[in-house]
């Protein structure tokens, strides 16, 4: 059987080799525990996109994990940049993972174990031109992750449950409340506009610190629109005027349907709205100005 992984090459524990041929142990303890966190970074005309945003937050999540930071930034770096060199693409995906490393199953974190380090580049799947026209459906669930989603962990199983919620509907997205306030979404984080202004849920240990937020601030910031990070509730998130949804791959994207209702209000009801039409533009020049 073909396999039906991309056809490029890995970085695995200091070696570049066709994905399809990297092995680990079956003992690494990111396949049996999940014990691990990744990055994604965008890449825009081969310049990766904020790296040391995602540097910061790899370095974050490794002493969250109790985890040596086993590069040096410009190691990294380097990696990052021949393994983009090696794909067609113009516009990429870089994927960074670093495991705790090969040791007996036990759940007590081991010492002095070497961590695996894996990296991969392929090509970017970009939203397409009709969901930004248009705008994208979502789906609330109840947020019943574990409760350290500000860990970028590897350990995905809640997220690929919440996700196939509005897989199995047509949705885009899977957007999460607990105890009646916004989350995230399952890939995404998630904001509202209520009278011009961005709207996002506080940073806690429920919602992962995306890289958007604090580049969304910054877009705010440039093109005069209000921002702030509070609780949002759930009614809240159905009287919004738009809804939001970014990430690495969605960048900012409208969502014009929630639980099969029409967001929004007036004229604009259900469709894009203005805000998120600036946002988009600002996102564009911050590509042409943040990437190296």
């Amino acid at each position: 059987m073909k396999s039906t992984l991309p056809d490029v090459f890995c970085y695995l524990n200091g070696e570049y080799t066709p994905l399809v041929e990297a092995k680990i142990s079956v003992m690494d303890r990111g396949f049996i525990f999940g014990d691990g966190v990744y990055e994604m970074l965008p890449v825009y005309g081969r310049l990766l996109f904020r790296f040391e945003s995602h540097m910061d937050r790899l370095e974050r999540n490794l002493a969250k994990l109790r985890i040596e930071s086993p590069l040096l930034r410009a190691e990294w770096l380097e990696i990052a940049r021949k393994l983009i060199s090696k794909v067609g693409a113009e516009d990429q995906a870089v994927y960074l993972q670093v495991t705790r490393g090969v040791a007996p199953r036990n759940h007590v974190m081991p010492s002095q174990i070497k961590p695996t380090l894996f990296a991969y580049s392929s090509p970017a799947k970009p939203v397409s031109a009709e969901d930004r026209h248009h705008g994208v459906s979502c789906i609330t669930a109840r947020d019943f992750r574990w409760e350290r989603g500000d860990i970028k962990s590897t350990s995905l199983l809640g997220n690929v449950l919440a996700r196939q919620i509005s897989a199995d509907q047509g949705a885009m997205e899977t957007i999460l409340l607990r105890d009646g306030f916004l989350t995230e979404a399952s890939a995404s984080n998630v904001w509202i506009v209520k009278e011009g202004a961005l709207l996002g849920p506080p940073k806690s240990e429920h919602v992962l610190e995306g890289i958007r937020v604090e580049l969304l601030k910054e877009l705010c910031e440039e093109v005069g629109i209000g921002y702030k990070l509070r609780p949002i509730s759930e009614a809240d998130l159905f009287a919004a005027d738009e809804i939001i949804l970014s990430s690495s791959s969605k960048e900012v994207l409208p969502v014009t349907k929630l639980d099969h209702e029409a967001v929004g209000h007036g004229a604009l009801r259900g469709k894009p709205g203005p805000v998120y039409a600036r946002l988009y533009e600002a996102y564009q020049r911050a590509k042409l100005l943040q990437s190296i």
